[in-house]
């Protein structure tokens, strides 16, 4: 499935309706529910990459001069000794949204538990998954096995598990490891030995360059590593 095609230059209409079942909202909520919060008082969701920046402000119907930028510390997820220093825009909605996000989605608010029901993405899971591994996913090139990892990371174990279940109902079917500890304190998974990543590195960013619903430097790298393990060109992952 791709997604929906640009119709002004910044390639995103505003949704009329974050709750609407859309590729751009479930791409949004995705972002949300791997590095956001849902409070009282608004959604805030982050991206390391200007690209996504612009398209999750412009689904927002907010401006992007007025988010935040900075560059932000970030300890690695599996090795709290490495920290790297990476760019992030922080993107804010104020407003009625988050509470009606958080009964509709089952997003965690003001701390509380999250149940994450996402079944109204069932038709843009693509989408969605995509804006969960931005959010919350590694990518990383194997030197000693010539293979790529991909694995998803995050505090919240309820997330983790909804996210195995969603790439369990793709097509194509994405096996998945059991859930493991970090050093953090966290949780993670990753894409099992078995798995095709290079089918699923094609399938995750169907239509992106058309619909604009992606990272620059996450696709980028996502399609380095696997033509290093492969050998094959995957420009395919650009969706054109």
């Amino acid at each position: 499935m791709s997604d929906a095609a640009p119709n002004h230059e910044t390639g995103i209409e505003p949704a009329a309706d974050l709750l609407d079942a859309t590729p751009e909202t479930a791409y949004f909520w995705g972002r949300v529910a791997g590095d956001g919060e849902v409070t009282a008082d608004g959604v805030t969701t982050r991206a390391g990459d200007e690209t996504a920046a612009e398209a999750l402000a412009a689904i927002a119907g907010t401006s992007r001069t007025g988010t935040d930028h900075r560059v932000e510390a970030r300890e690695s997820a599996h090795d709290a000794s490495i920290v790297r220093f990476e760019d992030e825009y922080e993107i804010q909605v104020i407003g009625a949204p988050a509470e009606r996000a958080s009964a509709a989605f089952g997003l965690p608010i003001d701390g509380q538990p999250g149940g994450y029901r996402f079944d109204a993405f069932s038709d843009h899971r693509v989408q969605l998954i995509r804006g969960l591994l931005e959010a919350c996913g590694t990518v990383c090139f194997r030197e000693s096995a010539g293979s790529v990892g991909v694995s998803f990371v995050h505090e919240d174990r309820a997330l983790l598990d909804t996210i195995r279940s969603q790439l369990s109902a793709a097509t194509p079917h994405v096996p998945t490891d059991d859930l493991a500890e970090t050093s953090s304190g966290g949780y993670w998974f990753g894409l099992a030995d078995d798995a095709d990543v290079a089918t699923f590195a094609e399938w995750v960013y169907a239509g992106s360059a058309a619909s604009g619903l992606y990272a620059d430097d996450r696709r980028a790298k996502l399609r380095r590593s696997v033509e290093r393990a492969t050998g094959a060109d995957v420009g395919t992952l650009e969706g054109e």
